[in-house]
């Protein structure tokens, strides 16, 4: 790297021992082929470029000495010497390959958070909506992208009229279709498509299939309360008729369905070419996981954690082999539940309700910040949920070689609670460091 601080002879000296080495594997690799004559050859010019490396000879006595060898070398180096430039990259890039999937074997695996299963901890993707006329221009889209991985996404009025969206009228869940897309037009991934209809025109925007595009409608048309299914219900309730109503084409993974939806008002009216909604996804964050430290130390109660799902019946059956992130609160033999006031009704589901909280052994549970954050739903912390093995009056009880496993996000987690228990063997390490987006959560991992 510095050597432009070198002398001409130090530089000189660097040289000759470069090619000493290169003649060296040439004789190592190519023994068999040669000829007795080449083989001299090539041992007497390296001899020589050798005792005048021994002797300390000048720059210029170097030089012809490699000069020398350079020339039996062209003639005995076959594929060794000279070795073309797409040789030499191609042996770079399989190196470099080697080692990264080396690392990433054993010591630090990258990974991005999809969901927000451990919000506000770690962030999934997330949203900003944009008023009318206030995208980001060209330059700010650029720097966004750049900085918080941001993609603007925004479906555009067909037609003037009202916004219509279908839904399964019993309890007002907008359909959309699964199919397969590509990420930057190369990298095969799962897309949501989500349609409106405008003055009796049609049109769609398709999202990634983790991003939950309901948030959008719901901050975006959910009324004071945010809360996007009661809005739809008033909005029905105030057309005074029965809602128009089609038999629409699901498509979820490999299968297709045809099912009857009802087409809901959104509460607005917009003009052809206006935006019905418009915004941003920003991307999850990425990590790297430290693969290393288990190999050696059991995990913590309180660490992140990262597995994989192939040998959890339910969510392979879901999800197929795929890695995801909670946070441990139970090693084997350990007793879990999740208690709640006796006046919480259904173990709490809403923003009202008193936090429940989980108890580890009879014993609150301890070992991160974040278990006392949402015992008191503290700032974005929004309390543990007691449902499935963790319902009101449950124990669950950690069975050998496995662990238990909760999002910080409790209500919008799907974890141990629903799917089980996560087998040793299946267990990948815990987050190190989170490396973007360029937000104040870059940096060592909670």
């Amino acid at each position: 790297m510095f050597s432009f601080l070198l002398s001409e002879e130090k530089k000189m000296r660097r040289h000759a021992a470069n090619w000493l080495e290169v003649a060296e594997r040439v004789r190592k690799f190519r023994c068999d082929q040669l000829s007795e004559a080449q083989n001299q050859q090539l041992v007497a010019a390296a001899g020589d470029l050798q005792r005048k490396l021994t002797e300390k000879a000048d720059a210029s006595q170097l030089k012809l000495a490699i000069e020398k060898l350079e020339d039996v070398l062209r003639t005995v180096g076959g594929r060794f010497y000279p070795t073309s430039s797409l040789v030499e990259n191609v042996e770079f890039f399989l190196v470099a390959a080697i080692v990264i999937l080396g690392l990433r074997a054993y010591f630090v695996q990258p990974f991005k958070i999809p969901t927000n299963s451990m919000w506000p901890s770690y962030y999934g993707m997330t949203h900003e909506i944009f008023a009318p006329n206030e995208e980001p221009g060209l330059f700010a889209k650029t720097g966004r992208f750049l900085a918080f991985g941001a993609t603007h996404y925004a479906a555009e009025a067909p037609a003037d009229g009202e916004v219509l969206v279908p839904v399964i009228s019993r309890d007002m869940r907008i359909i959309y279709s699964q199919k397969s897309g590509r990420t930057l037009g190369i990298f095969p991934t799962q897309q949501r498509e989500y349609l409106f209809m405008v003055g009796g025109e049609l049109t769609r925007i398709t999202v990634p299939a983790d991003f939950d595009f309901e948030r959008v409608l719901a901050e975006k048309f959910g009324g004071s309360t945010g809360n996007l299914g009661e809005a739809l219900q008033a909005n029905l309730q105030n057309l005074g008729r029965q809602p128009e109503s089609s038999m629409m084409t699901v498509a979820v993974g490999n299968r297709r369905q045809d099912q009857r939806v009802f087409w809901i008002p959104l509460g607005k009216t917009t003009r052809k070419g206006e935006k019905i909604v418009s915004f941003d996804i920003l991307t999850g964050d990425l990590l790297f996981v430290d693969r290393f430290t288990y190999n050696f130390f059991p995990p913590k109660v309180g660490q992140g954690f990262v597995f994989k799902t192939g040998n959890i019946d339910e969510l392979s059956r879901e999800e197929g082999d795929k890695y995801f992130i909670k946070r441990l609160v139970g090693v084997p033999g350990d007793k879990l539940e999740i208690r709640v006031p006796p006046f919480v009704r259904d173990g709490g589901h809403t923003a009202n309700d008193p936090a429940g909280q989980l108890f580890r052994n009879n014993a609150p549970i301890t070992g991160t910040d974040a278990f006392a954050a949402n015992a008191e739903k503290r700032g974005d912390y929004p309390g543990y949920a007691s449902q499935g093995l963790l319902a009101v009056g449950r124990v669950a009880e950690v069975p050998a070689a496995s662990y238990m496993a909760l999002g910080d996000n409790s209500p919008r987690s799907k974890d141990s609670r629903y799917w089980g228990y996560v087998p040793n063997k299946d267990v990948v390490g815990k987050p190190l460091f989170i490396y973007y987006p360029l937000t104040k959560r870059w940096g060592v991992a909670r």
